[in-house]
């Protein structure tokens, strides 16, 4: 027979797995859309540095492959784990970001080009730092030093902006998705 000192430590390690496996399986999905988001944020600042004249195009198709992609992720992990419900709060979650941040980046703000990635930029970033408040220090992590380096580029670079970019947000997001997967 155990006694109380011994049923809380043991209750105690046991809180202390569970918490260490739902971090896990939030890293490993985690992983695979932020990996997805890198590739193709990657090529989309290549394709907007080759043919700057189409950015709204290859922007708008890149943001919606991504929330599909996002989305896709998101209902085949619920299918292997049983819940055959559609991700629907997460999708929302995404579809009111979005609407935010163009209302504020359309309406509000008068940016050129080089701001308006900038602002996307950090302001998705922000939301890398809060799910590391929840779930993880990875995240506050990639948030950071991905808003550090587009500020140092957006002071500092001048025409390869949009390489730099291509670099340290999709290669830094690819990064940090592989990254997640070791941790």
């Amino acid at each position: 027979m155990i006694d109380s000192k011994q049923a809380s430590a043991a209750l105690a390690d046991i809180n202390d797995v569970v918490q260490r496996v739902r971090q896990s399986r939030i890293y490993q999905i985690a992983s695979i859309i932020i990996t997805l988001w890198g590739v193709l944020l990657f090529v989309a600042y290549i394709a907007n540095h080759l043919w700057p004249r189409q950015g709204y195009t290859i922007w708008t198709v890149t943001n919606l492959s991504g929330l599909a992609i996002s989305t896709a992720v998101g209902f085949v992990i619920n299918l292997r784990s049983g819940n055959r419900t559609f991700p629907i709060r997460s999708t929302i979650s995404f579809l009111l970001i979005s609407v935010f941040g163009v209302y504020c980046s359309v309406m509000l703000g008068h940016f050129g080009p080089r701001q308006m990635i900038v602002f996307w930029v950090l302001y998705g970033m922000l939301f890398y730092a809060i799910a590391g408040v929840w779930f993880g220090y990875a995240f506050i992590v990639i948030a950071a030093c991905t808003s550090a380096l587009t500020l140092i580029g957006y002071y500092y670079i001048g025409p390869a902006f949009l390489l730099w970019m291509a670099v340290v947000h999709g290669g830094g997001l690819m990064l940090g998705g592989l990254w997640m997967r070791r941790i």
